[in-house]
């Protein structure tokens, strides 16, 4: 069993920075995939990154240059740095993990079985 618990979330002006920070309890496979994700009420939940056991990670188009995720192994820690905010990114932040070894892909939400409660992020104009 796995648990994932987020941390980092609160209110920022625009243009400013977050760490979120995702911890992870239980096993974690040799090969994983883990994720941050987004939702905002009344739309559909949105991909923000991905990194696999090997260290690669990959974005969205809109994310990339500012929100860079990373892990630190020691620590079973996830963590999402979130620079340049905007209004817009303004959501719940989630962290998941996908054991099944299938292709790490920030679009295939369902491949994730294991999800954080999520923490809020809010990004005032």
């Amino acid at each position: 069993q796995v648990q994932l618990v987020e941390s980092g979330g609160g209110s920022v002006q625009s243009g400013g920075s977050l760490r979120l920070s995702c911890a992870v309890f239980g096993y974690i496979y040799v090969d994983y995939c883990m994720a941050w994700f987004r939702q905002v009420p009344g739309k559909e939940r949105e991909g923000v990154a991905v990194i696999d056991s090997h260290g690669i990670s990959d974005y969205p188009d809109s994310m990339k240059g500012r929100f860079t995720i990373s892990q630190d192994n020691a620590k079973n820690t996830l963590y999402l740095q979130m620079n340049s905010l905007r209004p817009e990114d303004t959501a719940m932040y989630y962290c998941a993990a996908d054991l099944s070894g299938d292709p790490c892909d920030y679009r295939d939400y369902d491949d994730f079985s294991y999800w954080g409660q999520g923490t809020q992020v809010t990004v005032s104009s």
